[in-house]
């Protein structure tokens, strides 16, 4: 048996969830090999979306397609045989890890009797309860918006406040409210004029950063590749870091000390899943735009994931919709490779001389700190040759002056002659100003090196 499907039958049998009993099924076309990963491991990360949510998984299943139909996805067969097992086993709620249309997923309901969701459906469920600031539970409700209003063939629902989330999975003390179209697209509008004001307070915020100023490094990866703990880590932040998908969602920032004695802000962004929905992308830009404006991206991969590459195409996919396809010719991604300590001792002997042969490549584990030294130097120095190169030459009594370059530049060379000390610092753009005003001509460029 393949090792995923193994691990599904483990966390169908969980104790402790307590929700909807719950199917889910992936859909695999007859014939044709699924994009880039297996089946079973996008099965396995269906599985992982609803447990997300604390839905009960009861069982998961692959199920072959020969031919798509229009009206149920699935043959008729298939769908009747499934009916039985439905009632059966007194599933609540199936979820089909594909993208339905409207008309098939409400004749699919009809057929099974009981609620379904596709996968675009479950991710909004998941950010709908997992958002907590304003910002978030705007941008999800609007993506939500988006999505249910090509379904009104269903009724808008929505769970009671304590659970959040958007009403694609129904529930007790659930209140059905009827919304047309005219109503929804009132409620979208409200939300984008709020989002815009959102969005000239967020560039608010970062034009005073650019004062201060501090570069930005930015966290991007795939769903539960370790971004929150490698956070956590070197931030000394207490950020919700679990083993579960999306368990974080509204960006959060702190303040890195790198070796020079340079100080950045890191910023931890929600991550990104095959298959994201175009809408949800869309509503989260505002957001994303920390990721577009960043001097540096950290992109955290989980490297003892069997279906890493495939991880890796996806997130640079969601990259290339932000337009930022090029970073890597423009020197500002850097890739961890993540959770060595979870990979036997020949996998780590290959994937560390790997790393070793690129430039902007750390093996290394946030959970044990291992590698995160030279992930740090890494951004030091990549920060380094961002800025302009600046020799100076300062009275060594001048403490105040030394003590603002170490705060504010990062410091490559210093040698101390005949009571004079001698530096030579990389200055970020945006800090140019202050340097001059605090150093007038004493300073001396040269290209960067």
């Amino acid at each position: 048996m393949h090792p995923t499907v193994d691990l599904i039958q483990e966390q169908a049998a969980a104790p402790g969830a307590t929700s909807a009993r719950t199917l889910v099924l992936h859909p695999v076309r007859a014939g044709a090999a699924e994009a880039e990963r297996s089946g079973p491991a996008r099965l396995a990360e269906a599985v992982g979306l609803a447990e997300a949510i604390e839905l009960a998984v009861v069982d998961a299943l692959l199920l072959p397609i020969r031919r798509v139909r229009p009206s149920t996805l699935f043959g008729s067969g298939r769908v009747a045989e499934l009916a039985e097992r439905i009632a059966a086993e007194t599933i609540e709620l199936v979820v089909v890890d594909a993208a339905l249309a409207p008309i098939q997923q409400r004749n699919l309901e009809r057929a099974w009797k009981c609620k379904v969701i596709d996968r675009t459906g479950l991710i909004l469920e998941i950010f709908g309860a997992r958002a907590k600031t304003k910002e978030g539970s705007l941008q999800v409700e609007l993506a939500a918006l988006t999505y249910q209003r090509s379904r009104l063939v269903r009724s808008w629902t929505h769970l009671e406040r304590q659970r959040g989330g958007f009403g694609f999975l129904g529930g007790p003390g659930e209140s059905q409210i009827e919304l047309d179209r005219r109503r929804i697209d009132e409620r979208i509008w409200r939300i984008k004029r709020q989002l815009e004001t959102v969005k000239r307070t967020r560039g608010l915020h970062r034009s005073a950063r650019r004062r201060v100023p501090y570069p930005v490094i930015a966290l991007v990866g795939y769903t539960n590749a370790g971004k929150s703990t490698l956070f956590n880590r070197v931030t000394g932040a207490k950020v919700a870091a679990r083993d579960q998908l999306f368990a974080t969602l509204d960006p959060t920032m702190r303040l890195l000390s790198l070796p020079s004695g340079q100080q950045a802000i890191l910023s931890d962004t929600v991550g990104f899943v095959a298959d994201l929905p175009t809408d949800l992308i869309a509503a989260f830009r505002a957001t994303l735009e920390e990721v577009e404006s960043a001097d540096l991206l950290i992109h955290v991969r989980d490297l003892a994931n069997p279906d890493h590459a495939a991880q890796n195409q996806d997130v640079l996919r969601v990259l290339a919709d932000l337009g930022l396809a090029d970073l890597a010719n423009e020197g500002r991604l850097i890739e961890l490779w993540n959770k060595s300590d979870l990979l036997g001792p020949e996998a780590r002997a290959e994937l560390t001389s790997q790393a070793q042969r690129q430039a902007d490549v750390i093996l290394g584990s946030a959970a044990t700190g291992a590698g995160l030294d030279d992930l740090l130097a890494l951004l030091d120095r990549r920060l380094a040759e961002r800025g302009r190169i600046m020799e100076l030459d300062l009275d060594a009594a001048d403490g105040a002056g030394i003590a603002w370059l170490y705060r504010h530049a990062t410091v490559l060379e210093r040698a101390e002659l005949d009571g004079r000390t001698r530096l030579k610092v990389a200055i970020e753009p945006a800090k140019s100003p202050q340097f001059e005003r605090r150093f007038g001509s004493a300073g001396k460029f040269q290209a960067p090196h």
